[in-house]
């Protein structure tokens, strides 16, 4: 009697246990699944401190990880979207980031690189002198900033030490000074009459990232600063 009572229990917390997982799997399936709430971020040590108790984070940690958020369209109409502000384009950080990876490249001295709302400036100092030579440095620096800034940039690069003072002094703008796009205009001409700019990025876009037309002479109406000093602006 005793000997089946105890299978009988055996049994029935088997049947408890796989119940249970049953759930849980269903759970997974039908909620926000690997998600504490919308939105949240799928490693952990991105997560508040209730799912993340020992704060792991470690730069190593989140330099190797992936990045995927579900978001879930409200079902109240008009809903406003929060945007936070920590996901904003940290134009600072880009260009810092633009200026280790360039400082890699194996002719790149040191690199100083301006980052506005939709050009990249980046100076910087090489031993290499000949013209062949250059092109390659500027190709290698301009296609630095090409892999981290959104597609819309355009990239301009100048070896001139003489430009680094001038890209410099911009940097104490922003988007709000009144003639800081006269400031770009001229820093951004100076550069391409001084210095190469690299091979053309494709059929379509110009050593630069601009739009090319048809004839392939000039670029549109948006990328005036070429289009400027092919014509002979100052």
């Amino acid at each position: 009697m005793q000997k089946g009572l105890i299978t009988a229990t055996i049994l029935g917390a088997a049947l408890l246990s796989a119940c249970g997982n049953n759930n849980d799997n269903k759970d997974v399936a039908e909620n926000s699944g690997i998600y504490k709430q919308n939105g949240n971020t799928i490693n952990r040590q991105n997560e508040e401190d209730l799912y993340n108790p020992e704060k792991v984070n470690t730069p190593n940690e989140r330099s190797s990880e992936f990045g995927y958020v579900r978001q879930v369209k409200s079902p109240v109409p008009n809903k406003a979207v929060n945007f936070k502000q920590d996901n904003t384009f940290d134009r600072e950080k880009v260009a810092d980031t633009i200026s280790k990876i360039a400082i890699t490249l194996p002719k790149v001295h040191d690199a100083s690189s301006l980052v506005t709302d939709e050009e990249v400036l980046i100076a910087y100092r090489t031993d290499v002198k000949d013209k062949e030579g250059r092109n390659d440095i500027a190709d290698q620096v301009k296609k630095t900033a090409l892999s981290v800034v959104p597609r819309w940039y355009h990239v301009y690069v100048t070896d001139d030490p003489s430009l680094r003072q001038d890209i410099e002094n911009i940097a104490y703008m922003n988007g709000a000074s009144g003639n800081h796009e006269n400031a770009i205009n001229g820093v951004i001409k100076r550069m391409l009459s001084r210095s190469p700019q690299g091979s053309k990025l494709n059929n379509g876009e110009n050593e630069n990232g601009e739009t090319m037309t048809d004839d392939k002479e000039y670029m549109n109406d948006n990328d005036k600063y070429r289009n400027q000093y092919k014509k002979g602006g100052s």
